[in-house]
């Protein structure tokens, strides 16, 4: 019966330090992983946001009457949505042939957005969304 017990407390002691080597080791691993979920998760915020973006600048340049103020009023409407999202300049292009005898006005935004940034990897990641919307016919018959 002793010398049972004798090799049981044998074993607790070799064992005796193996918990927080598991925890040095899983520690860092667990709050990299976190911190990637989280860079991950601002990326997809971006993309939503540069989605709302470009809906918002197709939808305010729409609405005016001359394509040179169409412009300035998407590059408003997306430099608004998306000033703390991106980390350099936003552009917004437009795609659609025309504006005088066009039916749609179609824009492209796009910007650098913050993403992996966070966790000290400067990879660039642009991003790029589009949106069509009618032109006001009421507004440029005027």
């Amino acid at each position: 019966m002793r010398s049972l017990v004798r090799r049981s407390l044998a074993n607790a002691a070799g064992d005796r330090g193996l918990s927080t080597v598991e925890v040095v080791i899983l520690a860092p691993v667990m709050i990299l992983f976190i911190l990637v979920l989280v860079a991950f998760g601002q990326l997809v915020d971006g993309r939503g946001a540069l989605d709302g973006a470009a809906r918002d600048a197709a939808r305010s340049g729409s609405l005016q009457r001359d394509a040179g103020s169409a412009m300035a009023e998407a590059q408003k409407a997306a430099d608004a949505d998306l000033s703390d999202v991106c980390s350099g300049p936003v552009s917004v292009n437009q795609t659609s042939a025309g504006f005088e005898d066009a039916d749609l006005f179609t824009v492209e935004v796009s910007c650098e957005v913050r993403g992996l940034a966070m966790l000290g990897l400067d990879v660039p990641t642009r991003l790029t969304a589009s949106f069509t919307s009618p032109l006001d016919p009421f507004k440029r018959k005027a």
